[in-house]
């Protein structure tokens, strides 16, 4: 997973509240398991024109030229709420989305995100409009920048708004590890757990032998 230290980009604003999974990936669009091939679905029931294949809708903000290339994505309250489907997540990184600033996020996404690569900023709505007024004039030149060594996204005017994450959260990010791999760093540990606690009791272990 790609570790995730500091990231400058173009912000799309999709500045609606309560924006759920169903509406980033419908469900008719997850024909696969797999985490790629998602990315054409994303927003489906927005950025196409109804009863068309596949027909961009021109007043949909991703499908603005001067929003092409987003990375960041600036989003309104209790983003991501709704069923757990991973393959929101999933769909939002590969069309290139590295990280969401939005007031709050719901539980299961907040984390698929972490376990994804994908990071999820989280600061007063007042702020993100800010943010979206800022970049709105050139979004291509005026980008925003997330630094989650510094814990601070930087607007393209220099105003500086700082964000609070969990300590495991911001490893896992900042390390570009999944929950095994995290896991995985104690392994000397756990060695000397294992060996020690076979000591002491041998008869709980599947490898200690029958007598």
């Amino acid at each position: 997973m790609e570790p995730f230290i500091l990231h400058r980009g173009v912000a799309v604003p999709l500045l609606r509240a309560n924006i759920d999974t169903d509406a980033i990936i419908p469900s008719r669009e997850m024909k696969r398991v797999a985490k790629d091939g998602l990315a054409d679905g994303l927003f489906a029931g927005w950025r196409y024109v109804p009863g068309t294949p596949r027909v961009p809708d021109p007043s949909f903000v991703l499908n603005q030229p001067p929003y092409a290339g987003a990375s960041v994505l600036l989003a309104g309250n209790n983003f991501g709420c709704g069923s757990s489907r991973e393959h929101a997540v999933w769909a939002l990184k590969e069309f290139g989305i590295r990280a969401i600033v939005a007031p709050g996020y719901g539980a299961i996404f907040h984390n698929n995100c972490v376990r994804n690569g994908l990071l999820p900023v989280a600061l007063p709505m007042a702020a993100v409009q800010a943010l979206a007024d800022d970049c709105a004039a050139e979004p291509a030149e005026r980008q925003v920048t997330v630094d989650l060594q510094r814990l601070e996204v930087v607007s393209p005017g220099g105003e500086r708004y700082a964000f609070a994450l969990g300590s495991e959260p911001r490893q896992m990010l900042l390390e570009g590890l999944d929950p095994i791999a995290l896991t995985l760093k104690q392994a000397a540990r756990i060695d000397a757990f294992q060996a020690a606690d076979r000591m002491l009791r041998p008869w709980i272990h599947s490898d200690a032998g029958v007598q």
